[in-house]
């Protein structure tokens, strides 16, 4: 066999297409948008790398458009979770044993599979499945999916190199190997990246997965599961099902050969399944891994020196993008008094100027929430501010279901700090604003800090650098990622690694070399050459 060092240097972040008009870019995704319109498709589960079918179906239909059916998929059941189970733990020894180089190759071959031949193809599903503009769909169905698959891959050589020292007479060496068992990851909506990194980070290190994708997400998710065969994934090593949570939480935290899990969605859940782990203990061979990105009521604090220009295009972007449905979405701001008329009106402007509609109409900024339960819970927000003494609607605040799940942008001034939109996670196009008093900066940061139980996301706008530092150091627990003079929002892989702790989850900072670490059980190995043949030392002597 031949042996050699392969180097996977560090990759650069992909390109972010524009799709400016008569782009051969935008040309390509409107035919491919045209084209998944067309076809009625019969979406299956993936078990041991075989399409798995069963007649009861739930439909796929676009949020904005919801007359139009895109396909069905299989609900699976419990049956379909034990099949999974068993396809991971068949495929385990021949997946963690092969060559390094192979597996880097299977992920680093998707990632162009992605970049090139389905590119239109990973963007156009996740706009029609989950209604992304073809900005945000690029940002993250292609973009971020193709960093988090070659950032991972440099992130692993990178640890795999990393050896301990060796003292006289003997060779020590270090062996990263993958957990015992197999890992589950559950991801959501929102970002089909997210739904690719979290199967695929525990599976490059040499793990075998049995993936649960949100039913909102299937429609891309099946896109990229079956890229993932195309670049040579062996059958088994990821299987795709689609079942309910408590289900497959039944199965997979009870199995003996539960080893980890890598989630991405509600504190509520995230928390229910740490308290089921836990009552299981004594089954699972090990201490099983358990990594999640939850909540968040994400930030941005304004000084009394910002830029109006620079705050209301930070709300603006970092608020209402992609409906505000991004886990870092700025969902409670604070402006000081001399700034917040200048503020509103901008605000005001900028959000009666938005389109919204369709993502087929490419001038749309705004499209529809994800889904009737989704745009029932939000407008419920909406309704009680309308409706309380401690908050008024100073823009938006317009909802219809009757073709679309569509939530006009809405901006919230309350007059109570804790008013309920300024602590709750709203998950949806609604920003809340405090007006705070604007020599009281240094008070309002502790409001800020103790207001909400998340800390993901947040921003400090100012410049004023004394009180830039000022809030930075107070506010160091309330965010994992922090933002100066920007948004809270567009976290890159390898740039800033994402995760928040608190309500927020566990800070394993997906995107960075932290997030692989979790998905590896290290073996330190000694080899002594001139091993002694007698017990005795030296000390021992009399004379």
């Amino acid at each position: 066999m031949s042996f050699g060092n392969f180097s996977y240097p560090v990759p650069a972040n992909e390109l972010v297409l524009n799709y400016e008009p008569r782009s051969k870019e935008r040309i390509a995704l409107k035919a491919t948008l045209a084209e998944l319109k067309s076809q009625t498709i019969d979406v299956p589960m993936y078990i041991d790398g075989k399409e798995v079918r069963t007649d009861k179906k739930a439909e796929l239909r676009p949020p904005h458009e919801r007359s139009h059916l895109l396909g069905t998929f299989s609900v699976g059941s419990k049956e379909h979770v034990e099949m999974a189970i068993e396809a991971a733990l068949k495929a385990k020894e021949s997946w963690a044993s092969m060559s390094w180089e192979s597996r880097a190759g299977i992920f680093l071959k998707a990632a162009d599979l992605i970049a090139t031949k389905y590119r239109s193809y990973m963007n156009g599903t996740t706009m029609l499945g989950q209604s992304k503009n073809a900005f945000q769909a690029e940002i993250d169905s292609a973009c971020e999916i193709i960093d988090f698959l070659r950032f991972n891959v440099h992130f692993l050589d990178q640890i795999y190199r990393q050896q301990p020292i060796s003292g006289a007479g003997m060779h020590n060496r270090m062996e990263y190997r993958p957990l015992e068992g197999f890992v589950l990851a559950v991801t959501p909506f929102n970002f089909t990246a997210i739904g690719g990194n979290l199967p695929t980070a525990p599976a490059m290190c040499g793990n075998t997965v049995v993936w649960k994708c949100a039913n909102t997400q299937v429609y891309s998710a099946q896109m990229f599961m079956r890229i993932l065969q195309e670049a040579g994934l062996p059958d088994g090593v990821i299987n795709l099902v689609y079942v309910s949570g408590p289900v497959v939480g039944e199965v997979c935290f009870n199995h003996k050969e539960f080893a980890g899990v890598h989630f991405t969605g509600s504190t509520g859940v995230f928390n229910n399944m740490w308290e089921s782990i836990g009552k299981n203990m004594a089954k699972y061979r090990s201490y099983p891994r358990i990594v999640g990105e939850t909540g968040g009521k994400d930030f941005v604090m304004v000084h009394k020196s910002a830029n109006a220009d620079i705050v209301a295009t930070a709300l603006l972007r970092g608020a209402f993008e992609f409906q505000g449905q991004k886990c870092s979405a700025a969902s409670r701001a604070y402006i000081p008094s001399n700034l917040w008329a200048e503020v509103k009106h901008k605000l005001i402007v900028g959000v009666n100027s938005f389109k919204m509609g369709t993502v087929e109409d490419f001038s749309n900024f705004v499209n529809a929430v994800i889904d009737e339960k989704s745009f029932d819970s939000i407008k419920n927000y909406i309704d009680k501010a309308r409706e309380s003494a401690d908050a008024e609607i100073i823009v938006g605040g317009a909802c219809d279901k009757s073709n679309g799940y569509f939530i006009q942008p809405t901006v919230i001034e309350a007059k109570d700090s804790k008013f309920v939109t300024m602590c709750e996670e709203i998950f949806g196009p609604v920003l809340t604003i405090y007006i705070y008093p604007e020599e009281k900066f240094e008070e309002t940061l502790s409001l800020v800090d103790d207001t909400s139980p998340y800390a993901l996301t947040g921003a400090i706008i100012a410049y004023d650098r004394d009180a830039i530092e000022l809030a930075t150091r107070k506010l160091v627990n309330a965010a994992g990622n922090f933002y100066i003079n920007d948004k809270p929002t567009g976290a890159v892989v390898g740039q800033q690694p994402f995760g928040g702790a608190r309500g927020s989850g566990t800070n394993d900072k997906a995107g960075s070399i932290l997030n692989m670490y979790r998905w590896l059980s290290a073996r330190t190995i000694k080899e002594t050459f001139n091993p002694p043949v007698d017990y005795s030392y030296p000390f021992m002597k009399e004379s």
